[in-house]
């Protein structure tokens, strides 16, 4: 028996190259090679000057292979690279890479039913050698895909989460793109939450350190006892592509209230449902948080879920298998 997917690398065949010098872009290939050779000085070795994405493609009942909204990963990367003094790639040229890339690795996307998907990495790099601090002025842009199951433990697990007293990112920084060094500034946090037995971290804003921000990789979603889903607001949070699909769900689905704006600390109690989401996690539960001694529980059915978080789950999953009509454009098909 095939042992379970983890979320985790595993190499395929084909990835996508595309290199920036002398103002321009080459025409992008799909190559082999999996290997990058960098100066030691490399732009992005001194100073992380790189950014990237994650999407998924995944098979539907039909066998059809399908993406959930690439558009949207093409113009956060637009904006990533924006932040970062990057060269954008283009939106039809990021989604046509993209494409390329799952086509080439069609034979690893994981079957219908099984729970996993093939995982699509964008990232971006600054490749000129560098001492001072200055931007790169060549680029290389690369795809490579991996078959991957479940972020989080399946079956579900609900999570304990803690407040970190670190920092994610600060206020006007790049807390709101997709930069390595956001990323990077997790690692310690992540590791001792691990250590003292939480699953993941929940960052406060890094200026009065009473809002809640998102965890070290999701999105944070909340349910109130009168049935509001309500949402962190902030421009140091990523912009979730789940996290915004979810809200539009929310609204056109389950006609419920949403709201999206500043939530403090304190308020933690006031919610009976609570959940982290974004592209590898889709939705994951939230059992505890734990803050400064004290530990607030939520709402969990015998599936892991709070009721209305797992319609929510099911709904996203239901429009992303086209079992039911989702917006327009939402599912793109690669053919």
């Amino acid at each position: 028996m095939d042992k379970p997917l983890k979320f985790a690398y595993s190499k395929t065949p084909y990835r996508y190259v595309s290199y920036f010098k002398d103002g321009k872009w080459s025409k992008g290939e799909l190559t082999t090679n999996d290997t990058i050779t960098l100066s030691e000085s490399a732009c992005v070795l001194q100073y992380a000057q790189t950014c990237f994405e994650g999407l998924k493609a995944y098979k539907t009942k039909e066998g059809k292979i399908v993406c959930f909204r690439p558009d949207l990963n093409a113009e956060r990367m637009i904006s990533s690279c924006e932040r970062m003094k990057m060269p954008p790639i283009d939106k039809e040229e990021f989604i046509k890479a993209c494409m390329k890339v799952i086509k080439a690795n069609e034979n690893y996307i994981p079957e219908f039913g099984s729970g996993g998907s093939l995982y699509l990495r964008p990232f971006m790099i600054g490749t000129t050698p560098v001492l001072g601090v200055k931007p790169s002025l060549e680029f290389e842009f690369r795809i490579f895909a991996s078959p991957v199951g479940a972020y989080f433990s399946t079956p579900v697990k609900p999570l304990n989460l803690r407040i970190c007293d670190l920092d994610r990112a600060a206020p006007n920084g790049t807390g709101g793109i997709k930069a390595g060094l956001n990323y990077a500034m997790s690692l310690y946090a992540i590791v001792d939450a691990h250590e003292k037995g939480f699953d993941e971290n929940v960052y406060l804003d890094s200026a009065s350190r009473t809002y809640i921000e998102e965890t070290g990789g999701a999105n944070i979603l909340f349910v109130t006892k009168d049935n509001k889903l309500v949402t962190p607001s902030s421009p140091s949070i990523l912009p979730s592509i789940t996290r915004r699909s979810i809200v539009q769900i929310a609204r056109d689905y389950l006609h419920m209230e949403v709201e999206e704006r500043r939530i403090h600390v304190d308020e933690l109690e006031n919610f009976v449902e609570c959940g982290l989401c974004g592209t590898a996690a889709v939705i994951s539960p939230v059992k505890t948080i734990y803050n400064q001694g004290k530990t607030i529980s939520f709402e969990v059915n015998e599936n892991g879920f709070g009721n209305v978080l797992e319609k929510l789950r099911h709904l996203l999953m239901d429009i992303q298998q086209e079992n039911i009509e989702g917006p327009s454009g939402w599912v793109f098909e690669i053919k």
